[in-house]
């Protein structure tokens, strides 16, 4: 049977869709007519088998209150499997309506005040708010920049591990924004240090099959029994499959006593249930989306390697960092030599297209852009033409 070829290259209208990217840009980013290349959800249609589920699942026409199935936890155990080695048992996939909202249940669970929590920045945003919302200190172990690439500064972790107050940290694989695929040996160096410092690991892997040839995710409970023991992974079928807005996740804790706290932590602001529409979702696309999501992979590295070439021969001053894995780019500006404010005012209203802003992921993130390249190839084509013209004009 010959595979269908999606076509990753069709504009699909999202305005009036109550789309946060599209929808609510201009108000966010105060701008006007600005193109969206933020947020981290793709302008691409989903796998035909998900919106065959969706559509079966709606034909019965009643929503009830739902619980994950036996169905739906082997597909995510055959998931794993296949696509990572990893070898996950049912009990211990536990559900969140998304990663953001499990690491706010962590921390406050597993965590008290005063307590401190580590996070290597320019990292994901919401890793510093977690642990403000619930009155945690933050401690810093930023990546390394140097000639294009970031590495972990494993002397400066090994330092901040050993303050007794650090008790959990937000490990970020594949990391956004910088698109690091950890490999094996960086990933066993961070079990080492925070099992001799009996630091709590909390793995966002939600980008973990977004990763590109030569760089396999390794999830880091799969590393050995014992650093399972201090390990709650957090993952979800939202960036994968482009399904944030249907709410599901799964966070995988082999522990049992540690997934005790976790489920009471549900249990107590009744989360425990999954929507009835993102689990017929998720199934359906961990069951028959790897052909679409092989697809979607070669096609965003595709948007990566124009934009490289690009940059390289118009827009010299502007690099894009090597991608390993997620669908983020993210690109040094420094070169142009303007401060955070004066680059954030050159996108927005002589671009008028609306990127992450470097800073936001942390200080160590200023003089870059985040660009989200999960869309069609014109809209990458068009975003360089209106940095070229604004920048060179």
């Amino acid at each position: 049977m010959t595979e269908k070829i999606y076509d990753f290259d069709q504009r699909n209208d999202r305005y009036g869709s109550a789309s946060v990217k599209w929808d609510e840009a201009d108000r966010i980013f105060k701008g006007e007519n600005l193109l969206p290349l933020w947020v981290a959800d793709m302008d691409f249609q989903v796998p035909d088998s998900v919106t065959k589920a969706l559509s079966d699942r709606i034909k019965h026409g009643i929503y009830g209150y739902t619980y994950q199935t036996d169905s739906y936890l082997s597909a995510v155990q055959k998931w794993m499997e296949v696509r990572h080695g990893w070898t996950v048992e049912k009990e211990w996939i536990c559900h969140s309506p998304g990663v953001v909202t499990a690491l706010n249940l962590i921390v406050e669970g597993f965590t008290k005040r005063g307590d401190k929590i580590l996070i290597q920045p320019p990292v994901y945003p919401p890793f510093r708010e977690v642990a403000h919302n619930q009155g945690r200190e933050l401690v810093t172990n930023p990546l390394v920049y140097y000639n294009g690439r970031y590495t972990i500064d494993f002397d400066d972790l090994e330092r901040k591990l050993s303050d007794p107050s650090v008790k959990l940290m937000i490990l970020c694989s594949p990391h956004n924004p910088v698109g690091r695929v950890w490999t094996k040996e960086e990933l066993l160096k961070v079990a080492e240090l925070t099992q001799k410092n009996n630091v709590l690991v909390v793995s966002d892997e939600i980008h973990e099959d977004l990763t590109y040839d030569g760089h396999d995710h390794i999830p880091f409970a799969s590393l050995s029994q014992e650093v399972a023991s201090h390990t709650v992974v957090c993952t979800a079928p939202s960036k994968t499959f482009n399904l944030a807005g249907l709410q599901i996740s799964n966070i995988i804790i082999s522990d049992p006593s540690l997934r005790k706290i976790y489920q009471n932590q549900q249990h107590r602001f009744s989360l425990s249930e999954p929507n009835t529409l993102g689990m017929t979702a998720a199934e359906a696309a961990y069951r028959c989306g790897g052909e679409w999501l092989n697809q979607c992979l070669n096609y965003i590295h595709g948007n990566a390697d124009y934009i490289e070439n690009y940059l390289h021969a118009e827009l010299s001053d502007l690099m894009l960092i090597p991608l390993e894995g997620t669908y983020l780019g993210w690109i040094d500006c420094s070169r142009l030599g303007l401060d955070k404010v004066s680059l954030q005012m050159l996108m927005i209203q002589k671009a008028h297209v609306a990127f992450n802003q470097g800073y936001t992921f942390g200080s160590e993130g200023e003089g870059f852009i985040r660009m989200n390249l999960a869309c069609p190839r014109t809209m990458i084509e068009e975003a360089m033409f209106r940095l070229k013209t604004a920048i060179t004009k």
